[in-house]
């Protein structure tokens, strides 16, 4: 058995004469939050689809638990437990919690033109599985539409872990929501680490990903600038790396000069 739940090695995705992504090193853990960062444009969504069986690589080698996998879909991924949340959730906002919970896979009773979906059952199971992450739903056939944004994300990652994940890739999950939810989230990727699971968390915002991450993955332009245990990097020199220090340096000094030649005329 691996030490890594999900190793890349050298991979890189080609869009026709578009590199999207260039030999990529990436190593996850379970029980362990990988934080994949990086700017607008900086290849985050391209390799989470590549993990996720979106894309296949164009070159270099995936493995998960140690075997060379190439996913043919997102389906074939979610069966070898990579669980995937996007920004849009994949929810329907006028279904309900329980419709929401187990779209897809809709828990039966009954045989042959009985069979049908057991309502009762998957309240149940939903309902504790919303309170597992924190979340205590009173009436689990409110449609998902009344909840709250940080609602939403915690019924998607509940959803995911109740159907066998070990590996949790959440896309900017803290983007759309307010300090308190942002917060509720990232104590329920907390709760998931805590379970063993090997959390992938993609965000550009370094002050939620810095308490909660224990390696970082740096992406600028399609190519990595490295991955670093919590324990060597700093909040600001991951902040620094994000930014393109020499950029903002330069910067400075061209305000500084901009300045001066003010204060000369």
């Amino acid at each position: 058995m691996s030490e890594f739940i999900i190793e890349l090695k050298n991979v890189s995705r080609f869009f026709g004469s578009v590199i999207a992504l260039k030999d990529i090193n990436m190593q996850v853990k379970l029980g362990e939050v990988h934080c994949l960062l990086g700017d607008n444009g900086a290849g985050k969504s391209t390799l989470i689809k590549t993990l996720a069986g979106v894309h296949a690589p164009s070159e270099g080698e995936y493995y998960l638990d140690g075997k060379p996998v190439v996913f043919k879909s997102p389906v074939e991924a979610l069966d070898a437990g990579i669980a995937t949340v996007y920004q849009d959730l994949a929810l329907v906002p006028l279904m309900s919690v329980t419709r929401n919970f187990f779209m897809g896979r809709e828990l039966t009773t009954g045989r042959g033109i009985f069979k049908r979906f057991d309502l009762e059952k998957a309240n149940r199971i939903a309902q504790a599985g919303m309170a597992e992450m924190g979340i205590n739903v009173r009436d689990p056939s409110q449609a998902i539409g009344t909840m709250s944004g940080g609602e939403k994300q915690c019924l998607a990652i509940a959803r995911a872990i109740h159907f066998g994940a070990k590996v949790l890739i959440l896309d900017e999950p803290t983007a759309a929501l307010g300090v308190k939810q942002s917060a509720n989230v990232l104590k329920v990727v907390a709760k998931a680490k805590a379970r063993g699971l090997a959390v992938i968390l993609i965000t550009h915002n370094v002050h939620h990903a810095y308490p909660i991450a224990d390696r970082f993955t740096l992406l600028n332009r399609g190519q990595s600038l490295g991955s670093f245990l919590k324990s060597e990097v700093s909040r600001e020199d991951v902040l620094e790396m994000m930014a393109g220090g020499q950029e903002l340096d330069e910067l400075t000094a061209e305000l500084e000069e901009f300045s001066r030649l003010d204060a000369t005329a």
